[in-house]
């Protein structure tokens, strides 16, 4: 074996066993050279090699760096059901996020602004995170006041912390009928009984909070006025109107729950017209990626010292570093520009799904990254779902997003985020196959 590709398999090796770890800098060819007794031409070869196995990158007046490992490629559709094409998370990446957020991420690892963000850091967060995320949140008449913004780990954790400020153990919260699974285990943990409340096409009917309120009192709501997840319904601005008069004649306050409103943002939140009877919350998870996540919540003046109490109480106050670093991707403008991307890509990823599924009842949003599918009989949400995993597709039932007793309709959850867009393509193409099919048609097969 020659001698450069005998060298570089120790490296591998080293950097397959986590004995250099992705971000580690490979010490200069000459120096390199001399630690392994090779000329320095040899030394060359090496880092060459690497790099061409993708294990290494060059960066131009930095050096040489052990690269992240690479994505596990997605199953194909005939891959065994284990090998999942994954149709129920909604996380989307788009291929130039990761750049726009390194560029940004130089001057924060300085060492003096660094030292900084090991520090501590209260749910009030700093006053420029604070004034980075009225900015974010602003809409063309309306920007919320920076002093009502508090912070938490993620946006789960602002959610719990409203949840805790408005509603003590055995209280009463009110939600969508069909709802974001986790305030489901959310409200399970705190002790909270979630109340179903109809929708309908324009979202949350308010004559059901009336309703509720008249039979045993709630102590708040919880709602997702734009892009409904599992739903993808946008309430109109007239009914947002009418639900801010309602909060204020029954003395109700709402948590509005905002984390998919940056794919739109042409409609005043509840919070713009209701601001003293509505905690909006929203995150960074959504807009950026998961593994980047910082919660921030809108605060009445009235409830601030509650919610802050319940985050530090949780232990759901924010990591400073998550939190520097998020107010420089939004001062830079890295947020705005990822922003865009993920709308664009919602709406390349609807007009796939239009084209493979349009001869079904699918509802969604041209804006959103998901859409609720109304199986066609005599599919059972249930056999769909079971269906579907046989050829290695992963969907969610519409049971999964319901609360109480209320009984769920016969229809599912497509995330559209997730795989790849030719995977996509051809999950959906096998999906709209199965609709087609009966269950007694593959129990033949």
């Amino acid at each position: 074996m020659d001698d450069f590709r005998r060298v570089a398999d120790e490296v591998a090796a080293d950097i397959a066993a986590g004995r250099l770890r992705p971000g580690d800098r490979l010490p200069p060819q000459r120096e390199f050279a001399r630690q392994r007794a090779i000329a320095n031409s040899t030394a060359a070869r090496v880092y060459k090699e690497l790099v061409l196995r993708g294990l290494t990158v060059g960066e131009v007046g930095r050096g040489t760096f052990v690269r992240a490992a690479a994505p596990r490629p997605q199953p194909a559709l005939a891959e065994p059901a284990d090998s999942r094409v994954d149709l129920e998370l909604t996380y989307a990446f788009v291929p130039e996020q990761a750049s726009l957020l390194a560029e940004s991420m130089g001057a924060l690892l300085r060492p003096d602004v660094l030292e900084a963000s090991m520090r501590p850091v209260g749910a009030a967060g700093t006053l420029p995170a604070r004034g980075s995320v009225a900015d974010l949140l602003a809409r063309e008449d309306w920007r919320p006041d920076q002093e009502r913004v508090l912070f938490a780990g993620n946006g789960r954790q602002a959610i719990a912390a409203a949840m805790t400020a408005l509603a003590s153990p055995g209280a009463r919260i009110g939600v969508e009928e069909l709802t974001y699974p986790v305030v489901k285990a959310i409200a399970s943990r705190l002790g909270v009984t979630l109340v179903p409340l109809a929708v309908d096409a324009a979202g949350l009917v308010p004559e059901a909070v009336e309703a509720a309120m008249r039979k045993t009192p709630l102590d708040a709501v919880y709602l997702q006025p734009t892009l409904h997840n599992p739903l993808s319904l946008t309430m109109p601005v007239e009914r947002r109107i009418e639900l801010a008069g309602l909060l204020r004649r029954l003395d109700l306050h709402a948590i509005e729950d905002a984390i998919w409103s940056f794919l739109r943002h042409d409609l005043p939140p509840l919070a713009a017209l209701a601001p003293e009877r509505t905690i909006l919350v929203d995150s960074l998870s959504k807009r950026l990626a998961p593994g980047l996540t910082l919660g921030f919540a809108v605060v009445p003046e009235a409830l601030g010292a509650n919610v802050s109490t319940a985050l530090r109480s949780g232990g759901w106050t924010p990591m400073r570093f998550a939190l520097d670093a998020a107010t420089r991707w939004l001062s830079d403008g890295v947020v705005g520009k990822v922003t865009r991307a993920k709308q664009a890509e919602a709406a390349a990823r609807q007009e796939l799904a239009a084209r493979h599924l349009g001869e079904f009842a699918v509802h969604s949003d041209p804006h959103s990254f998901y859409c609720w599918w109304e199986l066609p009989p005599p599919w059972r949400a249930d056999t769909f779902v079971a269906a579907a995993a046989r050829q290695g597709i992963a969907v969610t039932p519409a049971a999964a997003f319901a609360v109480g007793h209320y009984r769920a309709p016969n229809a599912i959850r497509l995330g559209l985020a997730s795989p790849p867009t030719d995977i996509l393509a051809r999950a959906l193409a096998t999906l709209a196959g199965l609709a087609r099919s009966t269950p007694d048609d593959l129990l033949s097969e």
